[in-house]
């Protein structure tokens, strides 16, 4: 072992006593603060004076004080000692990252894949951060953002930004018609709202984004539907289509068009594409915005996530979107 190495590895136990012995500049003081015997503190102070070469205190009637070799010494190891604080501060602060939370407000649809592949790829690299999810309705989703019970948000459509909050698109995906399967269109490829106009629609209620978004695609067609149900729900809304009492708008379905129910039942659902411009919906993040001076205070597991989902959310969800489309 180099000699020099060899010194170091001997005085490196002793630096914190040397450290708080410059403070105080007595042996029992010292040996009071770290809660070690003064005996303990007398033999470090040997063992540091061999090492080093000289004598590191001289003994000033009843206390002690520096030598002049020690207070070239001190600054050093006050410096290494402080390095070395910085560096526990940072393991410290990497256990707090892994083991934070973050609340997820999502509209009901991304629940089956949007959200799951997001959080999946960023606890690929954070496996213990724990997730709070809560599902509602868009306007649900936005009032727990403002009101802070959510650090993000995911809704469609995106939400606007302003009151303190931000937003950014992530990806667009198309919106279908559902219609049973045995409806006369079901072999159809494309279907003009038009054809429908006198069919009873499965709506979703009022305050969901999905709602908003039908609304639209209905005005621009010019049509009033004949809303025969209204649900809070996509997956009844598909159970009510699949049993024939309407046709309604959804994004591509994760279970994919077909029969859905016991042989006999007549349960089944097709998607159709639907001619209109407006046929799609866009998904976006939402955020609380912070001014410089709040940014410190922001947990550093909900500031990755956020920036992990604007930076690789299309990528990530490319070939989920391909498939649905």
């Amino acid at each position: 072992m180099d000699p020099d190495h060899k010194q170091l590895v001997q005085l490196l136990p002793l630096l914190p006593i040397l450290s708080e012995l410059a403070r105080t500049e007595h042996v029992t003081a010292t040996a009071e603060l770290l809660g070690v015997p003064q005996s303990t503190v007398s033999r470090a102070l040997a063992r540091a004076g061999a090492v080093v070469g000289t004598e590191l205190l001289v003994r000033d009637g009843r206390g002690v004080r520096l030598s002049a070799a020690a207070r070239t010494l001190l600054p050093h190891v006050d410096a290494a000692l402080a390095e070395f604080r910085h560096g526990l501060d940072l393991v410290r602060q990497e256990q707090d990252l892994v083991r934070g939370r973050i609340a997820v407000s999502f509209q009901h649809t991304f629940g089956e894949a949007t959200l799951p592949v997001l959080i999946g790829a960023f606890r690929g690299r954070y496996p213990l951060t724990a997730f709070e999810l809560s599902q509602g309705a868009r306007a649900a989703c936005l009032d727990e953002l403002a009101t802070g019970d959510a650090d993000i948000a995911l809704t469609s459509p995106v939400a606007p930004r302003g009151r303190g909050l931000a937003s950014a698109a992530l990806y667009r995906e198309p919106l279908r018609l559902v219609l049973h399967h045995q409806h006369p269109a079901a072999g159809r490829k494309r279907l003009r709202l038009e054809e429908l106009k006198h069919e009873p629609f499965v709506a979703m209620g009022p305050g969901y984004g999905l709602r908003s978004l039908t609304d639209a695609i209905f005005r621009d067609a010019g049509i009033r539907p004949r809303t025969a149900f209204e649900s809070q729900d996509t997956h009844t809304v598909r159970g009510l289509v699949s049993a024939g009492l309407g046709y309604s708008i959804l994004p591509p379905g994760g279970l994919g068009p077909g029969i859905h129910g016991p042989r006999g039942t007549g349960l089944g659902w097709v998607e159709v594409a639907i001619e209109s411009r407006q046929a799609y919906r866009e998904i976006g993040i939402a955020w609380r915005e912070r001014r410089n001076r709040e940014l410190s205070s922001e947990a550093e597991p909900v500031r990755l996530f956020r920036e992990m989902v604007l930076a690789e959310g299309p990528e990530l969800l490319a070939g989920f979107i391909k498939g649905r489309s």
